[in-house]
């Protein structure tokens, strides 16, 4: 298989296994590209993207940005705030506002669920979702699982725990989808106002003893609290949820096994983690950041339909 079985990214269920071993083979090669002293292939030159932000986005934004100009790609850069958005233009309008000046493909994130598809049915460029309200995070989960696969070989039969605030976040869902393709062993843990109700309905197990769960999984992926997502309090305090979910040195040194530690970031330090856990070697988040820049240069290539090897 040298294609994607797809047009977009708009989720990971929307994806195949096939398609994500794809990436993860392409971005194998871009990995060493990434590596070399001159950083740059052709691979998309002549290739328009558009990067649009309807929140903000520090890490995945300058990944994508990075990602596109490793690739030799034209960026355009186009940021909500400084946008005719503020001035009550629909999103159809400035994206076909965009793409009157030929972009092929649109990176966006957006804070309403379901943004990214709507506009795949309006538009003939590639569309990337870069997060979407609540919903999928599909690269985010993309590289979590590289970054897994690159530590310990294989994916499958590992056994992943996504702790903390799972009810607000795009990435845990998206995570879900991506290990069970793989075949891994999915659970969550957090305070039960921040475990959705559906959840057993996506064959994933729920545990709220954060202790049990380390003690079951090789690799903990770590979620920020979301308070810009959160409408009323889920929990009675930070100090509180930092007691119960929240993993130091001490908590790790007492597991009768070494764990993988992981963040899709920004870590809150001393929320979900010490800065002695974030910086330890069990923690993979820099790794994670790296792959970030092989991951979406595999996926803005193989999207773009460029011949696998032709590099």
């Amino acid at each position: 298989m040298t294609k994607l079985s797809t047009q977009h990214l708009l989720g990971i269920k929307d994806i195949t296994k096939e398609d994500i071993e794809l990436i993860f083979s392409t971005a194998d090669n871009f990995k060493t590209v990434i590596n070399r002293p001159i950083k740059k292939v052709p691979s998309l030159r002549d290739t328009t993207i558009a990067n649009l932000f309807f929140e903000n986005s520090t890490r995945t934004k300058i990944s994508f940005e990075l990602a596109e100009k490793r690739l030799s790609a034209d960026v355009v850069n186009f940021s909500v705030s400084g946008s005719s958005v503020k001035k009550g233009e629909t999103l159809i309008d400035t994206v076909n506002n965009i793409l009157a000046m030929k972009v092929d493909m649109v990176v966006m994130r957006h804070p309403n669920a379901g943004a990214s598809l709507f506009l795949s049915r309006h538009v003939s460029a590639k569309i990337i979702n870069a997060g979407d309200g609540a919903h999928e995070h599909p690269t985010q989960a993309l590289l979590d699982a590289y970054s897994i696969r690159e530590k310990h070989g294989i994916v499958k039969g590992k056994k992943v725990v996504i702790v903390g605030d799972i009810l607000h976040s795009r990435v845990a869902l998206s995570n879900i989808f991506c290990l069970q393709k793989l075949g891994a062993e999915v659970m969550v843990c957090g305070p039960t106002t921040l475990v959705p109700k559906y959840i057993s309905s996506l064959g994933v197990k729920a545990e709220f003893n954060l202790r049990k769960a380390l003690d079951w999984c090789d690799i903990a992926i770590m979620l920020r609290i979301q308070m810009e997502r959160q409408d009323i309090k889920y929990f009675p305090s930070l100090r509180e949820y930092t007691m119960l979910y929240g993993i130091n040195t001490q908590l790790l040194a007492s597991l009768k096994k070494e764990i993988t530690i992981m963040h899709p970031g920004p870590i809150n330090r001393g929320i979900e983690m010490t800065s002695d856990v974030a910086d330890s070697k069990q923690s993979i988040i820099l790794n994670q950041v790296e792959n970030g820049v092989a991951v979406r240069m595999a996926v803005l290539y193989l999207l773009a339909g460029r011949i696998v090897g032709g590099k």
